[in-house]
């Protein structure tokens, strides 16, 4: 359907700007592109901010095949409804949303029948399969979109949308355990590691060896205690999630945990995991992986996010400054998360 007229000036041109990535490891392209089309139930949104994920890094760097080409990244997405098209009452125009990882799923198959609408054998995700928020404007399926909270700008709530959405579906993984490790000291442990000290739970943060800084962030932000990954924390742990992309993380981890432990790997993309002696798993250990998210998933975490004032930490970048952002995230130069905000 078509969204021009009647919605802006007369001068505008129907155009938008976007980040474009035509093939891995290519410089992300300003572009000028139509501003999407709307497809039944979909929405237009006017992008305000969104988060960098190290997905993002994973789709640039080639670890994860191209789906579409060009492709406009992001999936932490906040910003303005400007055009519902016909996607029934859920939103009005004005209306805050966040748009996730999860684009559409196709309700059919095994898995979104067995309600694991996350393992969708036909799934979309955003700024992958869909074309993302690292753009003006987004179309995106009113169905899977979800209100942001008060109490947030759109910057700091941008990394709620993965960080804190994939981050909160690993840290239920852990079940009851009370002390719990996280490898990786990111834009994801560092919102979870507020909800677990809010429910009475100590977190272990675990660095790349010789990372103070993030190891200092860590502890401001509530963990006991914070160290380099290859050394054993002071207590054995109930649990452990593994945020980094670092397969040589995983014995680590085992090795940290008592028996009956759980240890959580978060990302969707992990290098290889070396063989480890069976002793590491024995004791009724669980290793398990995060594969997306329900939208359960996120109804529950934005309810929590309303009760707690979380607090992200952001470094913001103009959108044009895109590969700038990717390229801090990936040599750690971040504390916290990238965010782009469009000029609009």
């Amino acid at each position: 359907m078509s969204i021009i007229n009647g919605l802006f000036p007369s001068a505008f041109d129907g155009m938008m700007t976007a980040m474009c990535l035509h093939r891995p490891h290519d410089v992300l392209q300003a572009t000028r592109i139509p501003i999407p089309e709307l497809k039944k139930g979909e929405i237009l949104i006017r992008v305000k901010a969104c988060g960098v994920c190290r997905t993002d890094l994973h789709i640039l760097d080639g670890d994860l095949a191209l789906h579409k080409s060009p492709l406009v990244l992001g999936h932490e997405v906040v910003g303005e409804v400007v055009c519902v098209g016909d996607c029934g009452e859920k939103f009005s125009n004005g209306d805050r949303v966040g748009v996730p990882w999860l684009g559409k799923t196709c309700g059919h198959c095994g898995q979104c029948k067995a309600l694991r609408e996350n393992l969708c054998d036909r799934p979309e995700f955003t700024g992958y399969d869909r074309d993302g928020g690292f753009a003006e404007y987004i179309a995106a399926d009113a169905g899977y979109c979800f209100r942001i909270p008060a109490g947030y700008d759109d910057m700091h709530a941008a990394p709620l949308l993965c960080a804190g959405l994939i981050g909160y579906r690993a840290y239920r993984m852990t079940g009851q355990a009370r002390r719990i490790g996280l490898y990786g000291f990111g834009a994801a442990a560092h919102i979870i590691t507020q909800i677990a000290r809010h429910q009475g739970k100590h977190i272990y943060a675990l660095t790349r060896p010789g990372d103070r800084q993030a190891q200092e962030f860590a502890l401001s932000m509530g963990a006991v205690w914070a160290g380099d990954s290859d050394v054993k924390p002071p207590v054995s742990l109930d649990a452990a999630i593994i945020f980094a992309s670092d397969g040589a993380l995983v014995p680590l981890a085992l090795a940290a945990t008592g028996k009956g432990a759980t240890t959580v790997c978060a990302g969707i993309h992990m290098s290889d995991i070396p063989g480890f002696p069976y002793e590491l798993l024995w004791g009724e250990r669980s290793l398990v992986s995060v594969a997306n998210l329900t939208r359960a998933d996120g109804d529950a975490f934005f309810r929590l996010a309303g009760e707690i004032a979380l607090e992200t930490h952001v470094t913001g970048y103009p959108l044009k400054d895109a590969g700038n952002a990717l390229d801090d995230l990936r040599s750690g130069r971040i504390s916290g998360a990238a965010v782009l905000v469009p000029d609009n």
